[in-house]
């Protein structure tokens, strides 16, 4: 009997630690075919289309404004309300967008993985640079309110040789959002718990992040306590290379990147030890 060479061999490992990343990179098209899934299924058939890019963080930021600045009177440490808040909410937003389309990964994807193989990796990290999309569009408008402070307003001053830190703030927090979304995705397969209480986690979560109110305003004795938040830095770092008036420091700024390292590894490692049985549970 002829001997029979197989192209590809599909087979259950026995370490949970032995993931096979190279094989995200064989399947980088069916990234880009879900990422195009993404955007086409979200936006298809409403009638703005993409417009609702630009109308979420404009009312959010319209709202802050009003209730956060102009009812509350919280301080925007002299930045003007409409760019401090919008300032907040793109990075954001990204993070937020990327935490909610990951953690229900195995749920929404359940029938699909039951059929066909593919590194199941492969869907979360399309929602990462599906969002950068969105994430684009959203920082143009923060851009164009800033160039208009800066160029008319003549009241902002950026903090111009900190901008190579933007795309690293980038990678920030699109790792804080993947290491969560893993592990919450793989804890929903048997706690479904969790995706109710995503939400609610998400907006105390903003609220614990200086997006509504600056770093400064906050008392020394919990300031600690926000700073421990990886978001927080990273958000400030923000607001500090773009705005010229935030909380910067390369060492909250170092605590922010190991979280998400460790946060991203261990999220890959138990993603990959679930996914092979969540069909058993889901």
């Amino acid at each position: 009997m002829p001997e029979e060479n197989w192209s590809l061999i599909i087979g259950s490992r026995s370490k949970w630690y032995q993931m096979d990343l190279k094989s995200i990179w064989k399947y980088r098209d069916l990234i880009m075919l879900m990422v195009r899934r993404d955007f086409v299924s979200v936006y298809k058939q409403t009638i703005l289309g993409p417009l609702w890019f630009f109308i979420q963080p404009v009312f959010s930021t319209l709202i802050f404004t009003v209730i956060f600045g102009n009812i509350a009177k919280i301080s925007t440490d002299g930045i003007p309300s409409i760019l401090f808040y919008l300032g907040g909410l793109t990075l954001w937003n990204y993070f937020s967008d990327c935490l909610n389309k990951t953690s229900n990964t195995f749920v929404q994807n359940a029938g699909i993985f039951g059929k066909v193989y593919f590194p199941r990796l492969v869907v979360p990290l399309s929602v990462l640079i599906s969002n950068l999309y969105k994430l684009g569009v959203q920082f143009l408008l923060f851009l164009s309110v800033w160039f208009y402070f800066i160029l008319i307003k003549r009241n902002v001053s950026p903090n111009w040789s900190y901008f190579y830190l933007f795309p690293i703030l980038i990678i920030l927090m699109a790792g804080l959002g993947l290491g969560f979304g893993l592990v919450i995705s793989s804890l929903t397969t048997k706690y479904r718990d969790l995706t109710f209480l995503l939400g609610f986690g998400v907006q105390l979560m903003m609220y614990a992040s200086p997006i509504v109110y600056p770093v400064s305003m906050v008392p020394e004795q919990y300031r600690i306590y926000i700073l421990a938040n990886p978001v927080s830095p990273v958000i400030e770092t923000f607001k500090f290379i773009f705005l010229g008036n935030g909380y910067f420091s390369w060492t909250a700024l170092g605590y922010s990147f190991c979280f998400m390292a460790i946060l991203l590894v261990s999220g890959m490692l138990v993603f990959h030890k679930v996914e092979k049985s969540f069909m058993d549970t889901v």
